[in-house]
């Protein structure tokens, strides 16, 4: 949803004039959106979306909320009715210096936060524009939803092992490295395949995998991963790499013979009482989502994904989930930091048992299971990354944690 500030500036600019009669605001919001797309470089849709990494914070904050407007996408539907959330007492995060919620949004340009405890909203905050309906596009946080929905299809036999090939699924990558590595291995990033993700280097693999024009219907990420070679034994070597959850992606519309947006709405969305539909970003050449970003979704649906995790896919009497992927899918699989913490099926873990899924420019969606606890932030950070923003988002969890029972 685009805010009203943006709308009056864009109505202010286009118009003249801020008297407006009734209008539908659905074709205001695709003019706006039009106009955003005009301005972003680059000739394909691809180069556009690339070009994200590079925007400057005003960009960041009025796009992230219309990502599915601007770009191509797949509706995420929705059913009938969603499933409510009870307010309990509310919470005041405690910090150890100084700061409070207020200047942690501010500071780091969080624009919304949420915390459920025994699926009971304890604290909910949003920013001056932004409300329970505004979409927020997610980043790597859907590496963790497409781990989910690999571990519906590995339920339902759609993919029948683990340690297939992915050239089982994925017949373009026969004869190339890639069409060797096992499922498993795609989904603990252990290919040993070399990859770049340095997100301030123009040159590197993920500010390049979608530039090239396509090559028929082929996704951009089979183009530019076909190639790439094997620099260390496979499933020895972890290394982060959206290309690979990418194609996490195409395995699973390929398995199923549906859209992530599909398959996610079909199976998760619908019966888990999703409030508001949600959109996932699609491939210009394939029309097949990406498996590594592209989810927009409300906090409260990102924090419902949370619940999902806490009750381990279990809806009644049904278990979503197949059993050796919740096994390992929350499990300290690598270790990847100093601190002991490291990485299962595209979930980060960490050393206290909690774990979390987040991306880039401050997205999060982090679950404590000793306390039943789920947070979700939605952010637009001045830099995708770095050690202090970081810092700075472990902290809000402590702070929250520390008035927590």
């Amino acid at each position: 949803m685009t805010s009203i500030k943006n709308l009056l500036f864009f109505l202010f600019l286009t118009l003249g004039t801020l008297s407006i009669k009734a209008q539908d605001y659905q074709n205001i919001d695709t003019a706006f959106a039009n106009k955003e797309r005009e301005n972003i470089p680059g000739e394909t849709m691809g180069q556009k979306l690339e070009s994200l990494l590079f925007w400057s914070q005003e960009e960041k904050e009025r796009r992230f909320p219309i990502m599915q407007d601007i770009f191509p996408s797949i509706q995420i539907s929705t059913g009938s009715q969603s499933a409510p959330f009870e307010k309990t007492k509310e919470i005041t995060p405690q910090w150890e210096d100084k700061t409070t919620l207020t200047s942690y949004m501010n500071d780091n340009h969080v624009k919304g936060v949420i915390v459920l405890q025994d699926n009971k909203i304890r604290l909910e905050e949003y920013a001056d524009g932004i409300d329970q309906e505004t979409l927020w596009t997610s980043f790597s946080v859907a590496k963790s939803i497409s781990s989910m929905l690999l571990g519906v299809a590995l339920k339902e036999g759609a993919i029948e092992d683990l340690d297939d090939v992915l050239q089982k699924y994925i017949p373009e990558l026969k004869g190339y490295d890639y069409g060797q590595v096992t499922v498993r291995q795609l989904l603990t990033m252990t290919s040993g395949i070399d990859w770049n993700e340095d997100y301030e280097d123009p040159n590197s693999d993920v500010a390049q995998m979608y530039k090239a024009p396509c090559e028929n219907t082929e996704s951009h990420i089979l183009t530019y991963m076909k190639p790439l070679k094997f620099v260390h034994k496979p499933g020895t070597h972890w290394n982060y790499s959206t290309g690979e959850t990418d194609l996490v992606g195409i395995l699973i519309q390929k398995a199923t013979g549906k859209t992530l947006a599909e398959y996610l709405s079909e199976k998760i969305w619908k019966p888990w009482g999703m409030e508001h539909c949600a959109y996932w970003l699609a491939d210009e050449c394939s029309n097949l989502n990406m498996g590594g970003s592209g989810l927009s979704a409300s906090l409260r649906d990102y924090a419902r994904l949370g619940t999902l995790m806490l009750n381990k896919g279990k809806l009644g009497d049904k278990n979503l989930l197949a059993e050796e992927w919740l096994d390992n899918a929350t499990s300290l699989l690598y270790v990847t930091n100093d601190q002991g913490g490291g990485y299962g099926y595209l979930w980060w873990r960490f050393n206290d048992g909690s774990y979390a899924a987040v991306g880039i420019f401050g997205q999060m969606l982090y679950i404590d299971p000793h306390k039943n606890l789920v947070i979700a932030q939605m952010a637009a950070w001045p830099r995708a990354s770095s050690k202090n923003l970081t810092e700075g988002r472990h902290a809000f969890i402590d702070a929250v944690q520390r008035v927590i029972d």
